[in-house]
C-alpha cells in the first residue's frame, strides 16, 4: 500500500491549488481518504475527507466552502482543490487512507486512517 502527495508549491493568498494523492497497491475507491496538514509548531489537523461507501465529504470549518475533495477512480487518485488560500493554509498536507471517514465533534479524526503517504508542503505567501 502507497500513497503518494504531490501538487503543493508556493501561492499568493487568494490563489489556488490542486493537490493530488495517487494510490498504489490497493483499490482505492474501496476505502476513505483523508488530508491532513500540519504546520510548523502545531499539531496535525483534519482538512477533509471522502468516504467510500458513499462518496459524502467532511471538511474542517475553516476549509468549508474553500476547499473540494474529489475522486477520480479510473486513476485510482483523491484530489484536493484549494482555493482562496491564506497563509494560515501554510503547511506540509498528507493524504491517508482508512476504513471510514472519523470525524468527531466536527473533526476529522487522523486515528481513523491506517495508512500515510509522505507530504507535500504548501506555502501560501505574497
Amino acid at each position: 500500500v502507497q500513497l503518494q502527495a504531490s501538487g503543493g508549491g508556493l501561492v499568493q493568498p487568494g490563489g489556488s491549488l490542486r493537490l493530488s494523492c495517487a494510490a498504489s497497491g490497493f483499490t482505492l475507491d474501496y476505502y476513505a481518504i483523508g488530508w491532513f496538514r500540519q504546520a510548523p509548531g502545531k499539531e496535525r489537523e483534519g482538512v477533509s475527507c471522502i468516504s467510500s461507501r458513499d462518496g459524502s465529504t467532511y471538511y474542517g470549518d475553516s476549509m468549508k466552502g474553500r476547499f473540494t475533495i474529489s475522486r477520480d477512480n479510473a486513476k485510482n487518485t483523491v484530489y484536493l482543490q484549494m482555493n482562496s488560500l491564506k497563509p494560515e493554509d501554510t503547511a506540509v498536507y498528507y493524504c491517508a487512507t482508512g476504513s471510514y471517514c472519523v470525524v468527531v465533534a466536527g473533526t476529522i479524526w487522523s486515528g481513523g486512517m491506517d495508512y500515510w503517504g509522505k507530504g507535500t508542503l504548501v506555502t501560501v505567501s505574497s
